[in-house]
């Protein structure tokens, strides 16, 4: 069977993280956008202003608590299919140790939270 044009083969677990992001381009355009996914390498953001695939770009990302400031890359890009809105994943360039405690935070606190979710779902054991 064939793979589909959006297969992927993840090496981090990707966690959905919905936080503000501002991709700032080299010549200074802002584009503001939704992250929706978070991993330790990457992320994917909704946005309504395409961002062409290999750009160089700095990323801010907010949750309303927390930010953090990086380095990305565009490594692909989806339409969105009519309704205006375009997703890409952005890779992230090198981390300083700030900036990888912060996205490990989230990541720990995402694990957390899909772990009780997924307690939640389970079967309850009886007691006797």
């Amino acid at each position: 069977m064939a793979e589909g044009p959006y297969t992927t083969r993840r090496a981090n677990p990707r966690f959905s993280f919905f936080a503000n992001a501002e991709v700032t381009l080299r010549d200074g355009t802002s584009v503001l956008g939704q992250l929706d996914e978070l991993s330790s390498r990457g992320c994917y953001i909704d946005a309504l202003e395409p961002v062409p695939v290999r750009t160089e770009l700095r990323l801010r990302i907010s949750d309303g608590t927390s930010t953090c400031e990086l380095q990305g890359k565009v490594i692909y890009m989806h339409s969105g299919g009519g309704f205006g809105i375009f997703g890409m994943g952005v890779l992230f360039e090198e981390m300083d140790a700030e900036q990888r405690s912060a996205i490990e935070a989230w990541l720990r606190g995402l694990a957390a939270q899909a772990k009780k979710e997924l307690g939640n779902n389970a079967i309850p054991q009886v007691r006797g």
